[in-house]
């Protein structure tokens, strides 16, 4: 999923399917795990507030972040019996639930659910390409600038995003060290195409979105 799925089409599919299932509400603190890698996956997930990141461990003991998980977003959809994925809250965060097995049922009978289940499961695939893309086929800053692309479209209120996620994050997600991702985001702001409103650095105000995207080849 996601960086993700489109996020009113998610929501307003989602808000659907909740009028026809038992929703519950659930919170984890800031670092809890949702769920792991080889569970269980009985549940659908939607973000009410906060933000979650998904990722595999690798055999070396390196961290590959698969998406991040918005306000809005549906995850969880896959159609293994278990996840693929560890999924953690990045900050204080609060979910709706819904059991996989309602669904299922419904769906065998409504086909206007079907269209909306298989609509959020193409989004999560091509999330899963363009991920795929970035991470084989652009350069550093390419990447950077991709991701703060997505995450200005995906968060920016009253003219500029509050990054939930750290830089190691970041980092994780693109598929690059923690010093490369600091040093293509200053360089995006010595150029005069990004501006900080916080000392961590984690609002951002994108002056040039031209210029940015000119770099997200």
């Amino acid at each position: 999923m996601f960086a993700g799925l489109s996020r009113p089409n998610s929501l307003t599919k989602f808000a659907a399917l909740q009028a026809r299932v038992t929703v519950s509400e659930h919170s984890y603190g800031k670092g809890t795990e949702i769920f792991g890698e080889d569970e269980p996956a009985d549940y659908v997930y939607q973000v009410a507030v906060g933000a979650v990141r998904s990722y595999k461990l690798l055999t070396d003991g390196r961290r590959q972040i698969g998406a991040f998980h918005l306000v809005g977003d549906v995850f969880g959809l896959g159609n293994a019996a278990v996840h693929r994925f560890t999924a953690e809250a990045i900050v204080d965060t609060k979910l709706h639930l819904v059991r996989r097995e309602s669904l299922e049922l419904i769906a065998q009978k409504n086909a206007v659910v079907i269209r909306d289940l298989l609509t959020m499961t193409r989004s999560n695939l091509q999330h899963a390409e363009d991920h795929m893309l970035l991470l084989g086929r652009k350069t550093a800053l390419e990447r950077v600038a991709t991701f703060l692309l997505e995450m200005d479209r995906r968060l920016t209120t009253a003219g500029f995003f509050a990054l939930p996620m750290s830089r190691r994050d970041i980092a994780d997600y693109l598929g690059l060290t923690l010093e490369t991702v600091s040093r293509e985001i200053h360089q995006l702001y010595d150029r005069g195409i990004l501006e900080f409103l916080s000392e961590n650095q984690r609002q951002i105000v994108v002056l040039d979105h031209e210029r940015l995207a000119n770099l997200d080849l």
